[in-house]
């Protein structure tokens, strides 16, 4: 006769082995006008793409406030999208094309799809398109989507919100804004961020140094005070953890 030990699979995992799966969220973000504009988040993710940042809010607004120099008839890329809340927004602002990728995780790109789907307030024959991409690596597919004339020269308006926490990619951010930043005097990347980590500010600030070495100028052109911090069990200075700064980089050396 069997043991009751014998009967047991040693190598099947315990029903309470995996976590459950965390269920989507949404968020809201109001327009200028009023309207609201819902986004999905995913249920959780290693790549923090489920939770919609302080940075993310703060760019859509500025979006909006300077559509008309920023974004009417100008070709969009957001990198490290989350939900994608800033392309939504240059989409909904008359951009001509809208380019919004985050890391290729199947996950991560399905949700990008599904808040494009689900947008009701973008004009008539919007071109918004959701793509995974791997910062550093070749940007050939993401430059396909431009018009042929454009293809070679890049994209008028990059985003880049709340990126610059990590530090080990600051290499291949550059290495993308320099792939796909159009060569003209109003091309720009906008580049929002707080330093959820005051102690690590100075590293985050390194990302500013690279771009500078890397050809481009750099100018502080935003600074705001959110009303609280986004995570508050966060140690350190909590005027810095509540603050957005924005930063755009030009091409340095682009003749006018």
């Amino acid at each position: 006769m069997l043991d009751e030990e014998d009967n047991i699979d040693l190598f099947q995992e315990p029903s309470d082995y995996y976590e459950p799966e965390k269920p989507a969220t949404f968020a809201a973000h109001q327009l200028l006008s009023g309207d609201e504009v819902s986004i999905r988040l995913i249920g959780h993710s290693p790549l923090w793409g489920h939770l919609l940042w302080n940075a993310g809010r703060t760019v859509s607004h500025h979006l909006e406030k300077h559509a008309a120099n920023l974004v009417a008839g100008k070709t969009i890329l957001e990198l490290g999208a989350g939900g994608g809340l800033p392309s939504l927004i240059a989409a909904i602002s008359g951009a001509s094309i809208v380019v919004v990728t985050d890391y290729p995780d199947e996950d991560l790109v399905e949700n990008l799809h599904f808040n494009i789907a689900h947008c009701n307030l973008f004009p008539k024959d919007t071109r918004i398109i959701a793509e995974g991409y791997l910062w550093g690596a070749p940007a050939t597919n993401l430059m396909s989507h431009l018009p042929l004339t454009d293809r070679p020269k890049g994209f008028d308006v990059l985003i880049l919100a709340d990126l610059l926490f990590n530090h080990s990619e600051h290499l291949k951010l550059v290495r993308t804004v320099q792939q796909t930043l159009k060569r003209a005097t109003d091309a720009r990347a906008l580049v929002f961020f707080t330093p959820y980590r005051p102690w690590l500010l100075e590293k985050d600030l390194a990302f500013f140094e690279l771009a500078a070495k890397s050809g481009f100028r750099v100018e502080k052109i935003f600074e705001k005070v959110m009303d609280a911090v986004m995570f508050e069990e966060d140690l350190g200075d909590e005027l810095l953890r509540r603050t957005v700064y924005g930063y755009e980089l030009h091409w340095e050396d682009v003749e006018t």
